[in-house]
């Protein structure tokens, strides 16, 4: 069974910094494309980055030069480093498993992070 933990979401000032993990478990993560997703109020659940299982990255455009997706192979982990963040960037944060990346589809969820940026 698939498990995806996600933490380090919070409240954070307009041009301040977050950093996001998920612990990933129940599946060979060396051979997996990882993501990020943003669901903010009202809105559909977006692409925001991802990581192939040799870690080529992938951006969305609005996020591009101000968020970086990394992983660690021996923690099983992905991270998601958000840097300049803007209010706009506020949005529950899913961490997703198992991505086809040409299609950005999961096949795995986690249960989200909220992330909110004041102005």
């Amino acid at each position: 069974q698939v498990e995806l933990v996600e933490t380090g979401g919070g409240l954070v000032q307009a041009g301040g910094s977050l950093r996001l993990s998920c612990a990933a478990s129940g599946l060979v993560f060396s051979f997996i494309n990882m993501g990020w997703f943003r669901q903010a109020p009202g809105k559909e659940r977006e692409f925001v980055a991802a990581i192939t299982h040799y870690s080529d990255t992938y951006y969305a455009d609005s996020v591009k030069g101000r968020f970086t997706i990394s992983r660690d192979y021996a923690k099983n982990t992905v991270y998601l480093q958000m840097n300049s963040l803007k209010p706009e960037d506020t949005a529950v944060y899913y961490c997703a498993a198992r991505m086809n990346i040409l299609t950005k589809t999961p096949s795995d969820w986690g249960q989200g992070t909220q992330v909110t940026v004041s102005s």
